[in-house]
């Protein structure tokens, strides 16, 4: 009997939700997949954006790290709330039923990440018993939290997730995932099996553009596009540890902020009397997105960068990509057949088919944690006893 049969012997679906909010905080990502014999796919994903009221919330946490008791608990509700409506709305378009759901897998909105320390931990906010009982789904939270207590970053979720979609890939090819969120990520899947954050992605596009224009994202690169690469700006910027670090590593908002970028512009302008324009700021940020993202791949043989996330979306930061590796082939994964924005939720709904299936989510070497383990903690709905498998 095959693992298709067994399930639908016990009466278990074989389909799951994911959701993802990034530190972007540019919308809500749901993704409704299914999951035979260890092969996921996409059936439907929808971007809900955030209220504007909500995200202004949490960009505010996240910049200033203060705020009440009873507001963080109140965001906690508003968001899973948020992401249950995004849920219902696209069960809504697919015309299913809670009970047709095996789980959903959410990420939450990561506030603060602080994996290492005496007290390491990380902080994905959402309310999970709100967002279990807005949809009448099974519900599946905190995925980070075990890794951390196991001495790992918590990060990165992602590659085995990568490699799983790969699995019929030869490995005499260098293959390489890229996620450009707020901040990027590198899944190296061949010639060996590494991931870590490369550092900041969007998120200083994005704090510049908004402290510039009073724009959430710099539309089609355009300010970039009218600037030139400050090199003296870019070394000063380049000259910050965390891209010195080796992997295991990872990193947010906490390090690579408007407040880390002013001071890098205070010092440059203590040191130099010209005038750097808003533009030229901003092609010298996609500059460094391009070259923490690409310096690391230079050791590898030119292969294949699979690229997904909202960076994709940037003509400048392409195009930046492209000159820095020459000899490779980049294409955006929905190029190659997998939807770019869904990349993530799609992630976090596999996740959850791992957390109910007893099944680690990371490894070691990936993360730094002690020893592989299950992640993941279970809000259940339903008056059933919870069947694992599937």
């Amino acid at each position: 009997m095959t693992t298709k049969d067994n399930l639908a012997a016990k009466g278990l679906s074989q389909l799951y939700i994911g959701i993802m909010s990034g530190t972007s905080v540019d919308g809500i990502d749901v993704a409704l997949v299914e999951i035979i014999d260890g092969c996921t796919r996409l059936l439907h994903a929808i971007e809900v954006a955030f209220a504007p009221k909500v995200r202004q919330q949490i960009l505010a946490l996240c910049a200033d790290q203060h705020t009440s008791l009873s507001a963080l608990g109140q965001l906690g509700v508003t968001l899973g709330r948020a992401y249950g409506s995004a849920v219902n709305q696209l069960m809504a378009e697919r015309s299913l039923k809670p009970e047709q759901i095996r789980a959903i897998g959410c990420h939450g909105q990561t506030l603060f990440h602080a994996p290492t320390g005496s007290a390491p931990f990380s902080m994905q906010l959402v309310n999970p018993h709100e967002l279990a009982a807005t949809t009448g789904i099974t519900t599946i939270t905190d995925f980070r939290g075990m890794d951390i207590a196991l001495g790992g970053q918590g990060a990165p979720l992602v590659p085995l997730f990568h490699r799983s979609l790969m699995a019929e890939s030869h490995d005499d090819e260098t293959l390489v995932f890229a996620n450009i969120g707020g901040m990027a990520n590198l899944s190296v899947l061949a010639p060996e099996f590494l991931g870590f954050d490369s550092g900041p992605g969007n998120v200083l596009l994005d704090a510049w553009s908004m402290h510039c224009l009073g724009q959430s994202f710099d539309k089609d690169g355009r300010l970039a596009q009218q600037g030139q690469v400050n090199s003296q700006l870019l070394s000063r910027l380049l000259a910050e540890p965390y891209f010195a670090q080796p992997a295991p590593k990872s990193t947010g908002r906490e390090l690579f902020s408007l407040s880390w970028l002013q001071q890098k512009l205070d010092e440059y302008r203590t040191d130099h009397d010209d005038e750097l324009s808003d533009a030229d700021v901003m092609a010298t940020l996609v500059a460094l997105t391009a070259s923490t993202l690409t310096e690391p791949l230079q050791g590898y043989p030119a292969g294949r960068l699979l690229l997904c996330g909202g960076g994709t979306r940037n003509p400048a930061l392409m195009a930046a990509l492209k000159q820095a590796l020459p000899h490779w082939q980049l294409q955006t994964t929905t190029e190659a057949g997998i939807d770019s924005d869904a990349m993530e939720a799609m992630a976090f709904a596999w996740l959850a088919h791992r957390c109910l299936n007893r099944l680690p989510a990371t490894e070691p070497s990936l993360t730094g944690a002690r020893h592989s383990e299950v992640a993941g903690c279970i809000t259940q709905v339903g008056s059933h006893p919870l069947e694992l498998g599937g």
